[in-house]
């Protein structure tokens, strides 16, 4: 086992208190930076950071990041929350060290949707109904995973569509 516990410091953004989602810090008790480029290779990771090593993941709207000696988790609606993706986190870590002989390591990122492509899909008239000041912001946000085709009102059935079809090829929570 290469994990054997952590210990968690869950709290809200101090740059605005007002935030109704938390955030959590683990400390691992371990360094798991060596397990990394397989956990990567198991989880298919948003992206690598390879100096100093981290594996950033994207589920359900939320980052979580993994160092050497820390996990860092955001948009959090609970402490239980927490407790059950650190939990599933240390299993699979674990797991990966143990099976790391049959994984093939990895250091690159998933593939991510491009700012510009997703500008092309979109009526670019910059109303604004979508809450975003421009077209291109809109585009930059959908890239980080922020908005959706449905977050633009200005699109029609089928162009919504087709800006749904090139996103979900970068939607790794299904």
């Amino acid at each position: 086992m290469l994990l054997e516990g952590y210990t968690k410091r869950i709290f809200r953004a101090e740059c605005n208190p007002r935030f109704e989602s938390l955030h959590c810090i683990a400390t691992l008790h371990q360094d798991v930076s060596a397990v990394l480029p397989y956990l990567n290779a198991v989880l298919g990771g948003f992206e690598y950071l390879k100096d100093p090593p981290a594996l950033v993941l994207r589920s359900r709207g939320r980052l979580i990041t993994i160092h050497g000696r820390e996990i860092a988790i955001n948009a959090l609606n609970d402490e239980a929350e927490a407790d059950k993706i650190l939990e599933w986190l240390k299993r699979e870590i674990n797991q990966a060290w143990e099976n790391r002989a049959t994984i093939t390591p990895s250091d690159e990122g998933a593939p991510k949707p491009q700012v510009l492509e997703i500008l092309k899909l979109l009526p670019r008239t910059n109303c604004r109904r979508c809450g975003e000041p421009t077209c291109m912001v809109f585009a930059a946000r959908a890239a980080e995973g922020v908005k959706s085709a449905a977050d633009c009102p200005e699109l029609d059935e089928e162009a919504r569509g087709r800006l749904e079809g090139y996103l979900s090829r970068f939607d790794f929570d299904s």
